[in-house]
């Protein structure tokens, strides 16, 4: 008897540390509150930038950060640290998340993959031309390319605020969308607002992602393992010029949606281990050391690594490092906006215009006719008002459109408007999306009970 209950005393503990993490995990994995929290940062940034200590805000994120190993020393601003490393592990979230699809889900059939993409360039394309048809100034046209771009990290947050009633699919059409207008906002910048690209990081890049395939060709499954190639590949890229958080994509792409082939199937081997395990409890713990090795490989193969290392990842992205994002790059100062300058209302009003009209207009016109043409088909559970939505939602260019911005205008009294464009824009989209997505929900629900 006083054997016994020691061992109903652990059982109770354990029980209940299993309800708590239970209740933690599910907390973090409730992408509605990911995307109060991404709100919330964005807010506070706002509030800050344009506060009396708006000085500490832009001095923060100014202030440097090296590291450096003997002689050699890297040394970049906290914002280059968060945006271009950090956001890194966002987009390889999002690779992940696509490639899985494209395997088996809403991806999976050339029409289906099409579709995204075909969006994606009308996207472009109409707010782009609605910009330019409102700024015919040669000065003014600089800025086309701003309303061009879709923030993944706040599209996303509004659309994790309307719940689980949005079709699963929905979202990764919104994901694909987004990645792939996001690749098409760093051409844009490349050929149009640089130098042009170095083509020697290419080769380097070349060298990560062939490091990769060896890898996976050896059967290396540990995520460990690719953290250096994932480097490199991330260096290349920052060589030449791109956007080196794509490397993320890149990697994300190129997961495993299959676990490794082991000589026996993970749960026959986790039986026998355990049953190895009994056998040796009472011997010399030294003699456990291989089986609890093979266990621990056992346990990793459970799952695909697409979804292993997806899971592991998705609550510091979603509650550490989008957050921070948002923080570090939604402080927009409105001091010093002057409208009454030559042509900054007509930046302005381009920018927001392009970004609440053109992207819905854009998208849902060459959605609606690639499905027409029968060149591609809608995924399953999106409907079109769900398109709809994935159109209103793409008019969130927050991010990617002010830094579009720096680099399209020198003058600050157009770069000012154009930001107040993009502010204004992607706040009346962020709220449409809201709007469109809870009658969006209401319709199904109404849908789904007449059927029953």
């Amino acid at each position: 008897m006083h054997q016994q209950r020691p061992g109903r005393r652990v059982s109770r503990a354990q029980l209940l540390t299993k309800f708590a993490f239970a209740k933690v995990e599910r907390f973090f994995h409730i992408e509605a509150v990911s995307g109060i929290v991404l709100l919330i940062a964005a807010l506070i940034a706002l509030i800050w930038a344009n506060s009396p200590f708006a000085e500490s805000y832009h001095h923060l994120w100014h202030t440097p950060l090296s590291i450096g190993l003997g002689q050699s020393l890297f040394s970049e601003s906290l914002h280059f640290w968060i945006n271009d490393v950090l956001m890194t592990l966002f987009f390889l979230v999002v690779g992940m998340e696509i490639r899985r699809e494209i395997h088996e889900g809403a991806l999976s059939s050339l029409k289906q993959a099409a579709l995204p993409f075909a969006a994606a360039l009308g996207g472009v394309a109409i707010p782009a031309l609605i910009y330019l048809a409102l700024n015919t100034d040669p000065a003014r046209q600089q800025g086309w390319a701003i309303p061009t771009a879709t923030d993944i990290a706040f599209a996303v947050g509004v659309l994790a605020l309307l719940g689980r009633s949005i079709p699963s699919n929905v979202r990764i059409f919104l994901l694909a969308l987004a990645v792939i207008d996001d690749i098409i906002a760093v051409l844009i910048i490349a050929l149009f607002y640089s130098g042009g690209l170095d083509y020697s990081g290419f080769a380097l890049a070349g060298i990560g992602i062939a490091s990769v395939i060896l890898l996976q060709r050896m059967g290396i499954g540990s995520a460990y393992a690719y953290v250096l190639p994932g480097a490199i590949i991330w260096i290349g890229l920052f060589i030449t010029g791109a956007h080196p958080s794509l490397a993320g994509v890149v990697l994300g792409l190129m997961t495993p949606v299959l676990s490794s082939r082991v000589r026996r199937r993970p749960l026959a081997l986790v039986s026998r281990v355990h049953r190895q395990l009994l056998k040796e409890a009472s011997s010399d713990h030294l003699q456990m050391a291989q089986p609890l090795r093979r266990l621990r490989i056992a346990q990793r193969e459970l799952l695909p690594p697409v979804t292993r290392i997806q899971m592991a990842l998705h609550p510091w992205v979603a509650f550490g490092i989008m957050p921070l994002f948002a923080l570090a790059n939604a402080g927009v100062s409105l001091q010093g906006v002057n409208l009454h300058q030559d042509g900054a209302q007509w930046v302005m009003f381009g920018v927001a215009i392009a970004l609440i009209f053109g992207k819905p207009i854009g998208v849902i016109s060459v959605s609606w006719l690639m499905v027409r043409l029968g060149w591609c088909r809608l995924p399953a559970g999106v409907t079109w008002s769900g398109v709809c939505l994935i159109g209103v939602l793409a008019g969130i260019g927050f991010t990617m459109s002010i830094f579009v911005s720096m680099l399209a205008f020198q003058d600050d009294g157009l770069l000012s408007a154009a930001k107040l464009g993009v502010l204004s824009g992607s706040l009346v989209a962020a709220v449409l999306g809201l709007l469109i997505g809870g009658f969006y929900i209401q319709s199904h629900r109404r849908i789904s009970s007449d059927i029953d």
